[in-house]
């Protein structure tokens, strides 16, 4: 196992998406505190201002679906070598090109996926144990991000090369021969919800497309256990819907 500290090259080169998905490097903001958690973050940064104001920020509680006729989900995912990268936030898995995401005639890169507990995302009202968001870009920028919730049960042994070398704070993570076999991190069924919300983290921006899938996936006690060791909790509180339409493939 080689380990370096600090931003790798391939971190740099997917800045957006780090910025955006608690991979920054912005240590000033955090999920507890009187002055720098979440109801503090639009204070922190002028940048930040959409965190407060936004009309359409995630999470959000998941209710009241209308069913609708989405086109499937078509994922591209195949084996690939990953990088781990504690950030300080969460572990976020990057990952090079050549993996994919078709939704309708859109063709999303999936750049990185990375954990939070509990899930950011309530559906009916409930918390996940977990939740690891899968965040894509298409041809014009815009950020596709899709949520798999993760609950207890037995160990996962495609998950397992991923909790097997969590990385300590700030530190970033390549091991030899190790490749993921992305595919087998999704559940069977891909009906999803789909709705109109932001990053989950500072700055906030809005105009991300949100599609949860409804069928979770089950990780081993243990694995739960040791990405807790790491965040005990990183997830920031349910934001208002106001008014947003949630849809729900058939």
């Amino acid at each position: 196992m080689k380990s370096t500290l600090g931003l790798t090259a391939l971190l740099a080169l997917s800045s957006l998406v780090t910025a955006v998905q608690a991979a920054g490097g912005d240590p000033h903001w955090t999920y507890q505190g009187q002055h720098s958690g979440p109801a503090h973050w639009a204070t922190l940064e002028p940048g930040f201002e959409t965190c407060a104001k936004g009309r359409a920020q995630s999470p959000i509680n998941i209710q009241a679906a209308v069913k609708a006729d989405l086109p499937a989900l078509q994922f591209g995912y195949s084996e690939a070598a990953p990088t781990l990268v504690n950030n300080g936030h969460t572990i976020q898995v990057n990952l090079p090109p050549g993996q994919t995401l078709r939704v309708g005639d859109k063709t999303y890169a999936l750049l990185q996926f990375h954990f939070h507990t509990p899930s950011e995302e309530q559906i009916h009202g409930k918390h996940a144990a977990m939740v690891v968001h899968f965040v894509h870009k298409d041809t014009e920028g815009k950020l596709g991000v899709v949520g798999v919730m993760l609950q207890p049960g037995t160990r996962n042994a495609h998950y397992a090369p991923i909790f097997e070398h969590l990385p300590r704070p700030r530190e970033t993570v390549t091991v030899e021969g190790l490749s993921l076999n992305l595919a087998a991190l999704l559940p069977s069924d891909l009906g999803y919800y789909r709705f109109a919300g932001s990053l989950t983290t500072p700055p906030c921006s809005e105009n991300v497309q949100w599609m949860v899938l409804k069928q979770p996936v089950r990780l081993g006690a243990e694995q739960i256990k040791a990405f807790r060791r790491l965040f005990n909790a990183n997830a920031r509180p349910i934001q208002p819907a106001h008014g947003r339409m949630i849809e729900e493939s058939r």
